[in-house]
């Protein structure tokens, strides 16, 4: 081809591209035209569903437009992931979920899905650690006389639901460090589970936030908190390292995925809009409030977190050797 061909075909890419540009730009401009579908892996009331709600409410009203809370709790999280895993990548439809998307692929022989490969990482927003609270009127006075009180008997311990990253780390440190005889009642997110420890269907529980409120007001008492220090929503409240487990943290954490291959432009405006909402004086104290701490951050940066964190659950569920059919 001559010089003059290849001048003008030169010309030809670049003005395609632009074109493709102005497209793209076009189109983040118009987004969102119409409602927004979040669907939250978890029941009403738990620690997903709270914080990924008042999110979404910050980001609709900066972009004037409706984001509506859809809750598809079961499975673990799993079940309102494959719904937004098999949704158009439009930005349409996007999910809120938490650490329990990252424990499922090591955890699930068929997800229907793959969470590295069939979305793309929005943004994180909180992570709270996780609490072991029972009962108000139980005698033991924080989880090593708890512990030491179950060694002759079995026990049920309620989450979120199987799967959950306070599913698996409950199990590790009950029945793997403290050998107890433990069984698992899962649930459909944190409110229903802190509902069945209210009513005296199961003694223990290990939730990310959903027990706080009712820990602050006297009708169920914090064991252990979950994390390397004393949290300040619970100061009196020891960690589990205190009651005899060294370095042991667990922190679950609420995040917003789209489907894969939804447009940058969009992924980047949703990220920059949760971020606006995230530093909220409101949104801040709610976390303060709950005990949660805020985590913004570029799309990027959630997506180096959630690789990490499929890394560690997988070598906890190798350890703990849980199975789920």
């Amino acid at each position: 081809m001559n010089s003059k061909g290849s001048f003008t075909r030169a010309i030809s890419v670049l003005g395609i591209a632009a074109v493709l540009g102005h497209a793209a730009a076009a189109g983040a401009q118009a987004y969102p035209n119409k409602p927004v579908r979040i669907v939250v892996a978890f029941a009403a009331g738990g620690f997903a569903d709270g914080n990924g709600r008042l999110v979404a409410q910050k980001v609709s009203e900066r972009l004037g437009q409706s984001f509506v809370i859809d809750n598809r709790g079961g499975a673990g999280g799993n079940y309102g992931a494959k719904i937004v895993a098999d949704a158009a990548p439009d930005g349409y439809t996007v999910l809120v979920t938490t650490a329990a998307s990252t424990v499922a692929p090591s955890l699930y022989k068929n997800l229907g899905y793959d969470l590295l490969k069939d979305f793309t990482p929005v943004a994180n927003t909180v992570s709270a650690a996780g609490v072991f609270s029972v009962l108000a009127s139980n005698p033991a006075r924080d989880l090593k006389d708890f512990i030491q009180r179950s060694r002759n008997r079995q026990i049920n311990f309620a989450t979120a639901g199987v799967g959950t990253s306070s599913h698996i780390a409950a199990d590790y440190l009950l029945r793997v460090l403290a050998k107890l005889d433990a069984t698992h009642v899962p649930f459909k997110g944190g409110g229903p589970a802190v509902v069945a420890v209210l009513g005296g269907q199961v003694e223990l529980l290990n939730s990310s936030g959903a027990a706080l409120a009712h820990i602050l007001a006297g009708r169920m008492k914090g064991l252990a908190v979950a994390s390397l220090k004393r949290t300040s929503s619970m100061p009196g409240v020891p960690t589990v390292e205190e009651s005899g487990f060294p370095g042991f943290e667990e922190r679950s954490w609420v995040g917003f995925f789209a489907p894969a291959r939804t447009p940058r432009v969009i992924v980047n405006l949703l990220n920059k809009e949760i971020n606006l909402a995230l530093a909220q004086k409101d949104v801040i104290a709610n976390a303060n409030v709950r005990g949660m701490d805020i985590h913004p951050g570029s799309a990027a940066d959630f997506t180096r977190f959630v690789h990490a964190e499929v890394a560690k659950w997988a070598k906890m569920v190798k350890t703990t050797g849980v199975k789920v059919e």
